[in-house]
């Protein structure tokens, strides 16, 4: 950073730079991509690296061997620490979750919680990990119990890549776990938000990290294709194209849309978890892949929609820089451009906050984009399984005669029921990540918890082992 700084550590030019982050160090491009707010407001700069730096990159960090686990987790430690604590890049932590809620649209109360997850998730990704080791595995072959012969859980490979979102800061709590394990990584940040990833990287070169053994490469779409061929696996974040761009590369990790949902079988009184359902909506300004898109009740679901929509209408349109903000927002013509496609798309639905209640003009080339809420006469998968980037949500009546078909595709699904049979079933379906059972909100997560599975079960194998 060249530019020069006020006592509150913000920045005196009207830009901040952000350069790549390679294996020999700060790498500022000739080639820039302008960082724009939600109004339209440039704040910043973005190197953007050519597909042959990114080769050579990782080329380079494959040559480097992986860092001893004591300095690992020692560095880790200390990047949480310097994370929210210090001045990186020129960027106290409050002017940074300034920026990331600025950019991306989301609160910024949402955006700071989410910033200090990610603080915690790089002090405990060691622990993160601890929970997908075979329990027949050592993590390390010195261990005694290899004497007996065991497994030993070692590594996929050598350098992990990571294309990753920019809806939410906490898309980088996870990859953390990669480098606790001895993996070299290489970030493509979104280009919508690429502030946090920069800071988490700055943060873990301070801490004691070699720059080969994560590196920041802001890439176009040639380069992020050759960050996964170059990779040993990767994880990406995506639409549901993406996903299925990967479906068949055992290699990479696909991250799609949640439509995490509620389910409440008829002997349950739904009035009982009204609080749960509108918080599991509208909670993280309804952009996370963990809130509600679609709640099914067994029985007549039509008092239980107008609820949901007597309770979500009140939240106030607010800029995100404003503390008491709930709902995101988006450039006015691109909050259109979703109104308009979840018009066309709840055709033939009951809209008690339909689209036209949605683009809220904040006067300053923003939009918030308020709740939307519509009422299905069946459980028409199609539009159960529409997820958009704001508090929407979809109510259905279920019954048994339905079946598993409108809840499956689910990151999570919450059952509120006493109905163990239907537990039974939900668990084994496949389709379905996570199974949360009674009231507790869908974007509920813990560390000993996996959010599709276990990141650690895609990055490592177990071998046997014995030793004299």
């Amino acid at each position: 950073m060249t530019t020069t700084f006020t006592e509150s550590s913000r920045p005196t030019s009207d830009t901040v730079m952000l350069d790549a982050l390679g294996p020999n160090g700060n790498y500022r491009t000739r080639n820039r991509e302008i960082i724009k707010d939600t109004a339209g407001v440039a704040v910043g700069e973005l190197s953007i690296v050519p597909p042959l730096f990114v080769t050579r990159s990782i080329a380079a960090q494959r040559k480097a061997g992986s860092l001893p686990p004591a300095q690992r987790q020692a560095a880790l430690d200390k990047a949480a620490e310097i994370f929210v604590h210090d001045q990186i890049a020129g960027l106290d932590f409050e002017f940074y979750v300034t920026l990331a809620s600025r950019v991306s649209g989301l609160p910024i109360k949402v955006t700071r919680a989410g910033a200090l997850d990610v603080a915690t998730a790089l002090g405990c990704a060691l622990n993160a990990v601890r929970p997908a080791r075979p329990t027949g595995s050592a993590f390390d072959w010195r261990d005694e119990v290899t004497r007996r012969g065991s497994g030993v859980w070692v590594r996929r490979g050598e350098v992990f890549a990571v294309h990753a979102s920019g809806n939410h800061p906490g898309v980088h709590g996870a990859w953390p776990q990669a480098l606790a394990l001895g993996y070299r990584v290489a970030i493509r940040p979104s280009r919508r938000e690429p502030f946090t990833g920069h800071r988490v990287i700055t943060a873990l070169r301070e801490a004691g990290f070699r720059p080969e053994d994560v590196i920041y490469l802001p890439t176009d779409y040639a380069g992020a294709d050759e960050i996964i061929r170059a990779a040993d696996l990767s994880m990406v974040f995506g639409s549901q194209d993406v996903v299925d761009k990967y479906a068949a590369d055992a290699t990479v990790f696909a991250n799609g849309p949640g439509r995490s949902k509620i389910l409440i079988t008829a002997e349950q009184n739904w009035r009982d978890y009204l609080d749960l359902i509108v918080d599991s909506i509208s909670n993280l300004g309804g952009m996370a892949c963990q809130n509600t898109t679609a709640v099914l009740y067994e029985g007549d679901p039509t008092l239980l929609a107008q609820a949901i929509a007597e309770r979500l209408a009140p939240i106030p349109a607010l800029p995100a820089s404003d503390e008491n903000a709930i709902l995101p927002t988006q450039p006015i013509a691109q909050a259109q451009a979703v109104a308009d496609y979840l018009a066309a798309k709840a055709a033939g639905s009951t809209p008690l906050l339909g689209a036209d209640h949605v683009v809220a003009d904040l006067g300053d080339g923003n939009a918030a984009l308020r709740p939307a809420v519509h009422l299905l006469t069946t459980p028409d998968v199609d539009k159960l399984n529409i997820e958009l980037p704001f508090p929407c949500v979809w109510v259905s009546p279920w019954s048994r005669g339905d079946g598993l078909a409108p809840l499956r595709h689910s990151l999570v699904i919450t059952a509120i029921t006493s109905d163990e049979q239907l537990i039974d079933d939900l668990l084994v379906e496949p389709t379905v990540a996570n199974l949360y059972r009674g009231p507790h909100a869908t974007y509920y997560m813990a560390l000993q918890m996996p959010h599709d599975g276990y990141l650690a079960e895609f990055l490592m194998r177990s071998k046997g082992f014995i030793r004299d």
